[in-house]
Parts: structure tokens; C-alpha cells; sequence
């Protein structure tokens, strides 16, 4: 990867009497920023910034936020022209390579990943030896991390070609794999990919059909299923992002690089989400109950928090959160969804975050989470699967920024420093003098 950043200024900075100079340098798009690499070696200092939250730990040219816009862009293109217009495999493309695809590259690029869906043999015993009752994030850690012993042939991270290879793999086997994970928990027979289906639809087909009776996806639901796919594919360096980016420093394969950006995804302020925010629902229970959440809400001695409502980096509407509230929309009218309790709470706490003045003065929208629950929920998806679709989806952009990180001549092995808080130097006590 070309570095692309460029020096903007020199920014100056006096530590104990001594003044040094630091680079500050600009992106394309952004806040600039203050190069420390040689901050210690200057004057034997480190900067403390407990998450990261202020400091670029990579040139990236895959994935643009601006939170106090409310802007999302995947390769310069707006999340929602893209989840309007795009499918997923042309996204996946763009997050790959960098441009939209031509007729012929799409085809090309489709084909290559209908042909790779199908996991090996073997692959299906680890479910077998799974419980019943795990859960399907915990089946996705160890089926993906456990990749590397079948398709070893791509796990040369110095080969071009290999590192291709196993991208195409995991983007076209973790669909299989989630449903996989499904179906093991519901106890149903696995069913295979059907590669004349799209990705959603295949996807869908391999979740929701059974051996006894003919399965048809609804064109609504997949096309709901691809746009969440679109919204979740890509989230700039993020936790689970950042483990990948992180595993990947040390020269790990691609297939556990990924399997810890999945570990990192379970978390439930991450990945998990969605479905705290479905649960929050299901506490309410009645629209009746929504004045006395409200009440809790606004209540700052009151430990219960509104989930599914505002966002860490964005600070105004969450732009994921149009596209997916109006996907939310088509699937409950595609499904005649009219008595489900939690769905009535749901449309009703969302008229009340629109419009009342303590959720609009705080910009606590809703975000994609709150939508994205309450879609997978209708769709026939159990909570404890959100955060596996999250995963599906995200594995695009996991494999482009690994590929980018892998690509970038000024990128180094993972080490943060810290701040020591603990014992100073001391000797060891016999036991019998302590």
C-alpha cells in the first residue's frame, strides 16, 4: 500500500524544560494528526490514552467516518448510495480492491465465491462435537479459528496468490458456517449452499429451509438481508477491527486473524449490541410500560439505559440507521408482523426517541442496532444469532484492512506501552521471614 498522508505542519511540544519538534501530518479527509513515533527517542516519554480513542494507529484508505456529521463512506462511497444501489458482492469488491467493480470483474468476482461455499468434509464433525446449548458465537470462534488445518495451502501470509485464495474462502464459507451454527442449535439437518442463489438468499435457504418441504426466499428479505450486510461490512478500526489488524502484525494466518476479530466482536459492547437492545424490548414488555422506561431513562440516579439508542462516534444521526429503519419497515410489512409485542414496544419507543425533547436534545436516536434487532427478530432469527450475522458480514472488511495492513511497508508488530503502576524493584523473602 502507497503511503499517502503528507506533512501539514510541526507541531511543538516542551517536556522539562526541552522543546521538540513533531510532524503533523494530513489525510485526504479528517482531523490531522500528530506523528509521536519518535516521541520517546526525543524525550523519553510515552502519550496515555487508555482505548485508543485519540490516536491513529494506521494509515487506512478503506473506510471514512465523521461522527459529528453523521457520514460513513467505504471507499469515498456513502453508506446509504451504496445499500440503495450496490448488492453485497459489489461492496465486498469495492472493500477488497478499492473501486466498484465492471460487469465482467463482478462476474468474475461472484463466480469465484458461489464456487467456494462449501466447507470441507471433515469441517462438519467440530459441530457434532460441540453442545447443543453453545452458543452459535462460541461455534463460530473455534470453526473459523480451526480453518487453518483444512485450507492450509493459504496460509502463506507472504504469497499473494495465497492470501487471495483464503480471503475468497472465508467470505464465501462463512455463511455456510453461520447457518451451520444455526441449524446445530436448533437441531435441524444441515443444508448445503445452492450456488445459482445470490449470497443473502443462499444464506437465508441455508438457515431457513428443511429436507421435508420446498424453501423459496422472499426477494423483500433477501434484499433486506444484503443491505444489513452492507451497513455492518465496514467500521473503521474499531475493537474487532483493531484485533484483527493486531493478530495480523505478528505474521498470524488470515483464518485466525479472523477468528480473533469474532472473539473480539462477542463482546456485548460491540457486537452484542443488537441484542441487548432486543432485550431491553422484551424487559419492557407492553407499550404500556414505555413511560415508566422513559422515566428510568431520564432518571441519572437510575441505573437502566435505553439500548439501541445513540452512538459512541457518531454524535449526530447514525447513517446506517435511515437505511436500515426503512429495510425494517419493508420486512414487517412483507410479513404482516402486527401482534408481536416486543415490535409494538419497539415502533413506539421509536416515535418517542423522534420526537421527545430529552432524546433529541441528547441526539440519542435511534441507531442500527435498535433497527437491526428488531428485522432479524422478525425474520425468524434468535437473539443469540445477531452478533454471528454481525460477523458475517464484517468478515469483508476484516479481510481488507488484514490485506491492507499486510501491504503497508510502515507497519510494525502490535506493542502498546503502559503506564506502571505497580511495586517497585524489590528482593525475594524466604518464607520464613515474611
Amino acid at each position: 500500500m502507497e503511503n499517502k498522508t503528507q506533512q501539514a505542519g510541526t507541531a511543538q511540544l516542551t517536556i522539562n524544560g526541552k522543546t521538540i519538534d513533531l510532524p503533523v501530518l494530513k489525510g485526504s479527509i479528517g482531523p490531522d494528526v500528530v506523528d509521536i513515533r519518535t516521541l520517546y527517542k526525543q524525550a523519553g516519554v510515552f502519550t496515555f490514552d487508555p482505548g485508543f480513542t485519540s490516536t491513529a494507529s494506521c494509515e487506512s484508505q478503506i473506510t471514512y467516518i465523521d461522527g459529528d456529521e453523521g457520514t460513513l463512506l467505504y471507499r469515498g462511497y456513502s453508506i446509504d448510495d451504496l445499500a440503495d444501489n450496490a448488492s453485497f458482492m459489489e461492496v465486498a469488491y469495492l472493500l477488497l480492491n478499492g473501486e466498484l467493480p465492471t460487469q465482467d470483474e463482478y462476474a468474475e468476482f461472484d463466480t469465484t465465491i458461489r464456487n467456494h461455499t462449501m466447507l470441507h468434509d471433515q469441517v462438519d464433525h467440530f459441530f457434532r462435537g460441540y453442545r447443543r446449548d453453545a452458543h452459535p458465537m462460541a461455534v463460530m470462534v473455534g470453526t473459523v479459528g480451526a480453518l487453518s488445518a483444512f485450507y492450509h495451502d493459504s496460509t502463506d501470509i507472504n504469497d499473494a496468490r495465497a492470501r487471495e485464495i483464503s480471503a475468497y474462502r472465508m467470505i464465501a464459507k462463512m455463511p455456510t458456517i453461520a447457518a451451520r451454527a444455526y441449524k446445530y442449535s436448533v437441531g435441524q439437518p444441515f443444508v448445503w449452499p445452492q450456488n445459482d442463489l445470490d449470497y443473502s438468499s443462499n444464506f437465508l435457504r441455508m438457515c431457513f429451509a428443511v429436507p421435508t418441504e420446498p424453501y423459496k426466499v422472499s426477494k423483500t428479505l433477501a434484499r433486506a438481508m444484503d443491505k444489513i450486510f452492507i451497513l455492518h461490512a465496514d467500521h473503521e478500526q474499531n475493537a474487532s477491527t483493531s484485533t484483527v489488524r493486531l493478530s495480523g502484525s505478528s505474521g498470524a494466518n488470515p483464518f485466525a486473524c479472523i477468528a480473533a476479530g469474532i472473539a473480539s466482536l462477542w463482546g456485548p459492547a460491540h457486537g452484542g449490541a443488537n441484542e441487548a437492545a432486543l432485550n431491553m424490548l422484551e424487559q419492557i414488555g407492553s407499550v404500556d410500560r414505555i413511560p415508566e422506561f422513559i422515566a428510568k431513562a431520564k432518571d441519572k440516579n437510575d441505573p437502566f439505559r435505553l439500548m439501541g439508542f445513540g452512538h459512541r462516534v457518531y454524535k449526530n444521526y447514525d447513517p446506517r440507521a435511515k437505511v436500515m429503519r426503512e429495510a425494517c419497515h419493508e420486512v414487517l410489512d412483507e410479513l404482516g408482523v402486527k401482534n408481536d409485542p416486543t415490535l409494538a414496544v419497539a415502533m413506539e419507543l421509536e416515535k418517542i426517541a423522534l420526537s421527545d425533547e430529552y432524546f433529541v436534545e441528547k441526539k440519542l436516536y435511534p441507531n442500527i442496532d435498535f433497527y437491526s434487532g428488531i428485522t432479524l427478530r422478525a425474520m425468524g432469527f434468535p437473539t443469540e444469532m445477531f452478533t454471528v450475522l454481525f460477523a458475517l458480514a464484517r468478515t469483508v472488511g476484516w479481510i481488507a484492512q488484514w490485506q491492507e495492513m499486510i501491504a503497508d511497508p510502515s507497519q510494525k508488530i502490535g506493542r502498546p506501552r503502559q503506564v506502571f503502576t505497580g511495586a517497585e524493584k524489590r528482593g525475594y523473602v524466604a518464607f520464613d521471614k515474611r
